[in-house]
């Protein structure tokens, strides 16, 4: 029980420790309210504790001084008012990278906005010519059609010609055939000669 209460102020004595940022207290001769006050601890300072009795323990501020004070004042954070400068260089160091990701981020959007408008417009300009190509393939196929059914009725009507050429010609030259005979006058036959 006695080495504890060796190891004990040792260990305490290790740690820093500070009173708390809420309040200041007063610095007192023993481990009570009814010892007199020997002065007062300002809010955040660094303390070091020697030894703790119940709810008070002795302690040494910064100045050097030694007294008691209530245990439950006693932090292990370390004082707003220390900790306060560099967390507000922290918060201006971050506001400014935020500013300058806003920033960076506004000026990414924006690129971003107008190749999405320059795409929109080639994406439309494509979709119009692509119109006018379906509309200009549509007429050139009726064209086609149109052209092939000409192609077939003349190839109808240049086999009905040539058929009626045939026609005529094979019934001009079976009338031929058939009159120039009786047409043409017929030689006699000669007696008198060689025969």
């Amino acid at each position: 029980m006695f080495c504890f209460t060796l190891i004990s102020p040792i260990a305490n004595a290790e740690q820093a420790q500070y009173i708390s940022d809420n309040l200041f207290t007063y610095l007192l001769k023993g481990p009570g309210s009814q010892y007199r006050i020997v002065g007062s601890v300002n809010a955040g300072s660094p303390v070091t504790v020697l030894e703790t009795n119940k709810n008070y323990s002795r302690i040494t501020d910064d100045r050097g001084r030694s007294g008691w004070v209530e245990s439950k004042f006693i932090s292990t954070d370390v004082a707003l008012k220390e900790r306060l400068p560099a967390l507000e260089t922290e918060l201006a160091t971050i506001k400014a990278q935020l500013a300058e990701a806003l920033t960076s981020n506004n000026a990414q959007n924006s690129e971003l906005n107008k190749t999405l408008v320059q795409r929109t417009n080639q994406i439309s300009q494509f979709e119009t010519r692509n119109h006018q190509l379906q509309n200009e393939l549509t007429t050139a196929q009726d064209e086609v059609r149109t052209l092939r059914a000409q192609i077939d009725t003349q190839k109808d009507d240049l086999l009905m010609k040539w058929f009626t050429y045939g026609g005529v010609v094979a019934g001009a030259g079976l009338l031929l055939g058939l009159i120039l005979p009786h047409i043409t006058p017929r030689r006699r036959k000669r007696t008198n000669g060689w025969a």
